[in-house]
């Protein structure tokens, strides 16, 4: 048994385990079974539940007690009886069977519709009629209220037999050019037929007319199959399932033209059977790879059974977790899920059997025989055996016994375990190695730069450094730094060309580290087998280290100081500049104003706000640096001091100008005058 987990839901493979070739003789497997433990533990539900070629369609008998299947080669059918857990009857038929219907509660009265236009009745005891109808079937229906067979196939008509009086009537006509698929309601008997072009036709038995017609294929898009219609399948009065030979399912309330829910297969393979739990609102898919089982409501996948071989039919009882599935291949497959219902009655202690079983892989069918090829035969050396009883002749090739093989190959290439075990150990040294194709996610559009430093450190880095740049990548508080403009890193800024040399000489430290590190792993061995030779590392060894570590921290030093006095020469010529273009004065007249130098300040001062406002000259901010690292020059007008004292130098330039030109009165005699009078 093989325990699959699918999500939370757990997958049991009744039919999985170790087994034995067929074409071993009876008394190898019995010696086999006796020294072998896993063949003893193999669980088989029903005996020989298999055919000889290919099983083409399974089906569960309505009172639960048979299980039916048919196939070939030669084409048959085998009814088990689930009570007994094994064969009941095998019957042979002239040609291959293409569908199949239970007519009666049990194996009674069965319907086989053939590959060669042939519908057989079957009764207990074998075959009862045999009749042929017009055109190659492909599915067929009952009706029970009127006992009508309803046969659909390459043709537009529904061929109509009357069970209860042995002949046919007037088929039904249809719009579509062949039928894939019918079925019919189980409450109101509605009969409703899916066609080659994509569209399902409903047809009332009781007044033989069409009711409706229902495009199907308008609704799948993007598809490179058609979606012609294969499979209907109705869970009540109401809802119906349509599947197509695009891969699509597509649940209706057949009171709407539009699908309530599509669910996709993704594989563009045709959908050959659907059913329903109503119990856990879950659907049946099944196509030629898988059984998909999902929600009704959601389209959510619950879980899938997959298949080496091709799926082609398969069955499961109303409200239990059994499935028995049909495929290309000899053997015919039993799943249980004990999530979608308990096991039947007949086999409950699958309940009990589960519950202890965990999740394991089994080996494979045939462990202990290796399948070979005819060449690789041959460079083993073996081709001799052909033709004995050594090797056992398989498909394109041969079975021989694994002891056998392993010690002709260790004859042949006797270095192989050798060569085995250096692959692997290169194998793991290469997974313990950080992938050195780093798949980094998108990055942002502000500050992009540090968002790939932290991405690198958080992915290559260590320790705390490797924390940090986690922490700032998810946390939300640090989530404007990559969104908003306003926080984008100004590289022009004082601070950081001073930081710059610092975080350069970080940059390169650490690729230098990450470097040095690879070379290590990659030299393990010659670095080991060197310090060995040598006896370690010297002093000499460890002085050099030293002296590289101080001449790097001198370098960046440098790097800083040299940095900072390119700054200060840069901010002296702005404000040169500034100074030699700042000759306005400080003050600007207006119209019909007098302020003169002796009354200026009063002038000013009695003026209103708007005049002294429109008077004074607007000053000139600027900011330079950034992050605490700041300096504001202002330009205003010339200080009143300065003013004044400029006003003195000219006022004592003219009064020595004047004490140079002017006459001295004591030429003019007016003392003398004034003393004769």
């Amino acid at each position: 048994m093989l325990v699959t987990d699918v999500g939370d839901v757990k997958v049991y493979n009744l039919s999985a385990g170790k087994a034995l070739p067929d074409w071993l003789s009876d008394k190898k497997k019995k010696e086999s079974q006796r020294k072998n433990v896993d063949v003893n533990k193999r669980i088989e539900l029903i005996q020989d539940f298999d055919m000889p070629c290919v099983a083409t369609s399974v089906e569960l008998s309505l009172d639960g007690q048979y299980i039916l299947a048919t196939g070939t080669y030669k084409p048959r059918v085998k009814c088990y009886d689930v009570n007994n857990l094994s064969l009941k009857f095998e019957r042979c038929f002239d040609s291959e069977v293409v569908k199949f219907k239970v007519l009666s509660d049990d194996y009674s009265k069965i319907v086989f519709m053939q590959a060669d236009r042939f519908v057989e009745f079957h009764a207990a005891h074998g075959r009862h009629y045999r009749l042929r109808i017009p055109r190659f079937g492909r599915d067929l229906e009952y009706h029970k209220p009127s006992c009508d067979l309803f046969l659909v196939g390459a043709s537009s008509e529904i061929y109509r037999l009357n069970t209860e009086r042995g002949q046919f009537l007037q088929p039904y006509t249809t719009s579509a050019s062949s039928i894939n698929a019918c079925e019919v309601n189980p409450e109101h008997y509605l009969l409703s037929v899916g066609s080659q072009e994509g569209t399902v036709e409903a047809w009332d038995p009781r007044d033989k007319k069409r009711c409706g017609v229902l495009d199907v294929a308008v609704n799948v898009k993007n598809s490179e199959t058609f979606p012609s219609v294969t499979a209907i399948k109705f869970k009540n009065g109401l809802h119906m399932a349509v599947g197509t030979a695009s891969g699509h399912v597509l649940l209706y309330d057949i009171r709407a033209r539009e699908p309530m829910l599509i669910k996709d297969h993704l594989n563009d393979l045709s959908v050959k059977k659907i059913g329903f739990n109503q119990e856990y609102d879950a659907v049946y898919s099944l196509d030629n790879a898988m059984l998909k089982i999902w929600n009704e409501h959601t389209g959510k996948q619950i879980a899938y059974i997959e298949s080496s071989s091709n799926f082609n039919d398969f069955t499961t009882s109303p409200g239990n977790g059994l499935f028995f599935f049909a495929q290309e291949d000899p053997k015919m497959l039993s799943y249980y899920i004990p999530s979608l219902g308990p096991a039947p009655r007949w086999c409950s202690f699958l309940d009990n059997l589960t519950e202890e079983i965990e999740s394991e892989t089994v080996q494979n069918i045939y462990d202990d025989y290796k399948f070979v090829t005819k060449q690789e035969l041959g460079d083993l050396g073996l081709a001799h055996l052909e033709g004995t009883s050594m090797l056992r002749a398989y498909m394109h090739g041969f079975f021989i016994d694994i002891r056998l093989y392993n010690k002709a190959k260790a004859i042949v290439d006797p270095f192989a375990f050798e060569r085995y075990r250096k692959e692997k150990i290169a194998k793991q040294i290469e997974e313990s190695r950080p992938a050195r194709l780093q798949l980094k996610s998108k990055l942002p559009k502000v500050n992009a730069e540090l968002a790939e430093k932290l991405q690198t450190e958080r992915e290559l880095g260590s320790g705390k450094l490797k924390t940090a740049a986690s922490g700032l990548l998810v946390d939300d508080r640090f989530k404007s730094m990559f969104e908003n403009p306003d926080f984008e890193v100004d590289k022009t800024a004082h601070a950081y060309r001073l930081l710059n040399p610092v975080l350069t000489r970080l940059d390169k430290a650490r690729s230098k580290k990450m470097k040095a590190m690879e070379e290590a792993e990659q030299a393990a061995a010659e670095q080991a087998t060197q310090m060995e030779s040598e006896g370690g590392s010297t002093d000499e060894d460890l002085f050099s280290e030293r002296e590289e570590s101080s001449d790097d921290d001198q370098t960046w030093t440098k790097q800083v100081k040299k940095e900072y006095k390119k700054i200060r020469q840069e901010e002296r010529r702005q404000v040169d500049v500034e100074e030699d273009n700042s000759d306005e004065p400080a003050i600007q007249v207006q119209e019909k104003e007098d302020f003169t130098i002796g009354h200026r300040n009063s002038k000013i001062s009695r003026a209103g706000l708007g005049k002294r406002l429109a008077a004074s000259k607007p000053v000139e901010v600027k900011m330079i640096g950034g992050l605490g690292n700041c300096q504001m020059t202002f330009s205003t007008g010339k200080k009143r001091a300065q003013v004044d004292r400029k006003r003195q130098t000219e006022l004592r330039k003219h009064r020595e100008e004047r004490r140079q030109v002017i006459r001295p009165t004591t030429s003019l005699g007016l003392k003398k005058r004034m003393q004769k009078k």
